[in-house]
């Protein structure tokens, strides 16, 4: 990690480390609002202020909507954004990114899962250098958490109580959901000494899913909405979706166990973008904004930000990173490939469909 993220996640008590869709699919799932990794209220499209002259086109993951709403006017009324109007796109993060490779204008992606990204690359629009931006290519952080009942009325406190006899858990398909893949590596870390021992990591794995998981939809908006509508003990989360649905009005509180997983949000600015996209991606990671991002949840990758807002998140003793457990080249791979993954072989235990 740079030094600024270094800090960061050294202040946090971090253990120190760092299919195929023809066009016409894609384009069906882009309108019918499909989707799968981390969705809020599934896909949308608007268009905000200037004066037509100047135009950017986000093209984003559904959680953050909420800041993006927010923020997005405040750029406007800067004097880098003045006269500068967006054409939005929200939706599972697969979705959107296999979008883009097909054709969908972006000029700023705004994805859940470095794999995403890398597809972007491989395909020629964004250039291998992205994670020299931001903060490492990263412009928001989160942890995996338990959303539960109100009271807790279950104890969950912890990943091995997700295993108490009777306890039913909500987490969606890790082969269409993002999510469901940061949910289910954090779970491999917590129980496989943050992937030293991969065969207890699997292990876990493996009860939780064929035992303990009941329900997995297709998108993490689908599994919020399948836990508020009154199935499972425990939702499996990311804590920025729990604080949000707080917000909100919803029922629910939420646990961050002992040890748990930094979930790291990349950005990247298309090489063929407006050249307002950079002056917006500088804005994304000034104090108004990355304030914005606190008050929806999301832990700030400003170290000094996160400082003014650290007291509203709760502190787990211990948070360890993709780097820790390998990086997602190796681990996408390893445990997500849907013929010979380790975690396909455990959905076919579960009788449960590993096609994306």
């Amino acid at each position: 990690m740079l030094f600024v993220r270094t800090m960061f996640v050294e202040k946090l008590g971090i253990v120190k480390a760092s299919v195929l869709l023809t066009v016409s699919a894609l384009a069906l799932g882009v309108a019918a609002c499909g989707g799968a990794d981390d969705s809020t209220d599934g896909a949308a499209n608007a268009s905000s202020g200037g004066d037509g002259g100047k135009s950017l086109s986000l093209v984003a993951f559904s959680t953050p909507q909420v800041v993006y709403d927010e923020v997005i006017p405040e750029f406007e009324k800067t004097p880098e954004g003045e006269g500068v109007s967006f054409k939005t796109s929200y939706g599972g993060s697969g979705d959107q990114s296999r979008a883009v490779e097909a054709g969908l204008k972006a000029d700023i992606v705004h994805l859940s899962l470095e794999p995403d990204v890398t597809r972007l690359v491989d395909a020629g629009l964004v250039s291998d250098d992205w994670q020299s931006k931001a903060k490492e290519g990263i412009i928001a952080d989160s942890v995996v958490a338990f959303a539960v009942r109100p009271g807790n009325p279950k104890g969950i406190e912890d990943w091995d109580d997700l295993l108490k006899p009777g306890v039913e858990v909500v987490t969606p398909n890790p082969f269409s959901s993002g999510g469901a893949k940061w949910n289910l590596l954090a779970g491999y870390g917590a129980n496989g000494d943050k992937g030293k021992d991969p065969e207890a990591g699997l292990a876990y794995l493996r009860k939780l899913m064929t035992e303990h998981v009941k329900v997995q939809d297709k998108s993490a908006r689908e599994a919020l909405q399948t836990f508020l509508g009154g199935q499972g003990d425990v939702l499996i989360a990311y804590e920025n979706e729990a604080i949000t649905a707080q917000k909100k009005g919803e029922e629910l509180d939420y646990v961050v166990p002992p040890s748990t997983l930094l979930i790291e949000t990349p950005i990247a600015v298309l090489d063929d973008a407006a050249p307002e996209a950079t002056a917006f991606l500088d804005f994304l990671l000034s104090e108004p904004a990355q304030t914005k991002f606190a008050e929806w949840g999301y832990r700030p990758v400003d170290e000094a930000v996160y400082e003014k807002n650290k007291d509203n998140f709760k502190q787990p003793d211990e948070i360890f990173t993709m780097a820790d457990l390998g990086g997602w080249e190796k681990l996408n791979a390893e445990l997500f490939d849907p013929e010979e993954g380790s975690v396909a072989k455990i959905e076919e235990e579960a009788g449960v469909s590993t096609a994306s």
